[in-house]
């Protein structure tokens, strides 16, 4: 898996999103959570991902056009650390809990130990 974040890797259909929250998993890492479920995809791609921000707690699209943006570039940076492993095709959807805007070097942090849990709960099953 590469250090970029292409178009078919990025979560946007709509009843995949539904199916997710519904049916999926999820892990936390304070101001993170992780929804996950293990899926299908035809096109091959082994995650396709997610971010989202609340609204209630960034009442501007600024802030949260500026958290999203962080959020996706953490995630480009340290998924290939941690998904070449995976066997299965999982949707990821990566929520953003907090209501302070944390730095980029706090948020990798943050999401590193976020795919730390989720490795280690996907390898206990």
């Amino acid at each position: 898996m590469s250090t970029s974040y292409p178009k078919k890797e990025k979560l946007k259909s709509k009843k995949l999103i539904d199916q997710l929250f519904i049916e999926g998993q999820s892990v936390s890492v304070f101001p993170l959570r992780l929804v996950y479920l293990a899926t299908f995809f035809d096109d091959g791609v082994l995650a396709k991902t997610g971010v989202s921000v609340s609204k209630r707690n960034f009442k501007t699209a600024v802030g949260r056009n500026r958290v999203k943006r962080l959020l996706r570039e953490s995630y480009r940076l340290n998924k290939a650390l941690y998904f070449n492993s995976l066997k299965t095709q999982h949707a990821f959807m990566i929520l953003y809990i907090g209501k302070e805007i944390l730095s980029l070097s706090d948020i990798e942090i943050k999401m590193k130990t976020l795919f730390e849990k989720f490795s280690n709960k996907i390898s206990e099953k």
